[in-house]
């Protein structure tokens, strides 16, 4: 591994399971990213989503919205995925986009349904014996934390959102947050607030520097 890291989170279908164990060798941590919120036309899986539920594009080329009221439909699809990081070996699994509700998704989603799915996310992967990470939805985190593990954040300082974490750190649980831009004495508000905070590239590439 080229980063010096505790923990590594990443994609859960384009990592092998080589790496995860390389990860592990080192005494590391592996996270599995998973996209719960949005349909990603490059997906192995993506023609097992119907085209009922997707929704506007997210901004994202390929990406669209999911309608997450239809969870008849999306909670075998995410098992599956969650039955594959489980696989793979991973530790932890790190649900993005779950915060359709706030967006304009095309669908009329409420904070309630959103709850609803993002609860049942962190249920399915416990249940894999998988710590469950939050992205997003930092308008309930407060009533998230319970069920939730950790929380990965992008760009809270930068947007002025930081202080919506806090309830994890709070509740003896990690926030990891990374940054894109230069944001004035960012290492310094980041170890006051007690995260685990670094600044890479928006095309996630080297350099990575840590706080």
């Amino acid at each position: 591994m080229r980063v010096r890291a505790g923990m590594y989170d990443v994609d859960g279908f384009d990592t092998p399971r080589r790496t995860v164990r390389r990860i592990h060798s080192l005494g590391r941590h592996a996270v599995c990213y998973l996209d719960a919120g949005t349909w990603e036309r490059w997906r192995p899986d993506a023609d097992r989503f119907p085209r009922s539920i997707l929704g506007k594009g997210n901004g994202w080329p390929g990406e669209r919205w999911l309608d997450i009221r239809r969870q008849g439909v999306l909670r075998p699809i995410m098992r599956r995925r969650l039955d594959r990081c489980r696989r793979k070996g991973f530790d932890a699994v790190e649900f993005d986009n779950v915060d359709g509700y706030a967006n304009a998704t095309g669908f009329p989603l409420t904070a309630r349904e959103q709850l609803r799915y993002d609860r049942w996310l962190a249920d399915a992967a416990h249940r894999r014996r998988l710590s469950a990470g939050l992205k997003n939805d930092l308008g309930q985190v407060r009533r998230l934390v319970r069920w939730f593990d950790f929380a990965v954040n992008e760009q809270c300082f930068q947007y002025r959102e930081c202080g919506r974490l806090r309830p994890f750190v709070h509740a003896g649980k990690a926030v990891f947050e990374v940054e894109y831009r230069a944001v004035t004495r960012f290492c310094t508000r980041a170890r006051a607030l007690r995260f685990s905070a670094i600044r890479k590239s928006l095309a996630l590439g080297n350099p990575v520097r840590s706080c």
